[in-house]
């Protein structure tokens, strides 16, 4: 059942690159202690560092806090596609 009226929400705040707490998470696809691959409100989102761990995790309510060193985050396309017609997973495992 999807809600059509609830607009899309993902917000994320860092606090000096060693605490992330993110909104609108709606699936953690993977994760170790250099990178988590999230799927957002708002499209897939790569969190890459060093020691990365996760303090808190409700899936229910959406919510997500990291800790650890941030390097970068990455906001992957959601629809994009290869030529080939695979999605994000397809392009990940090549």
């Amino acid at each position: 059942m999807t809600d059509y009226g609830k607009p899309k929400q993902h917000d994320l705040r860092m606090q000096n690159r060693k605490q992330l707490d993110l909104s609108g998470v709606i699936n953690v696809e993977s994760f170790d202690s250099e990178e988590f691959l999230l799927q957002t409100e708002l499209g897939h989102l790569t969190i890459r560092g060093q020691n990365l761990h996760i303090k808190n995790l409700s899936l229910e309510e959406g919510l997500l806090s990291i800790e650890g060193v941030v390097g970068s985050l990455i906001y992957l396309d959601p629809g994009s596609q290869t030529k080939s017609g695979k999605g994000l997973l397809g392009k990940l495992f090549k």
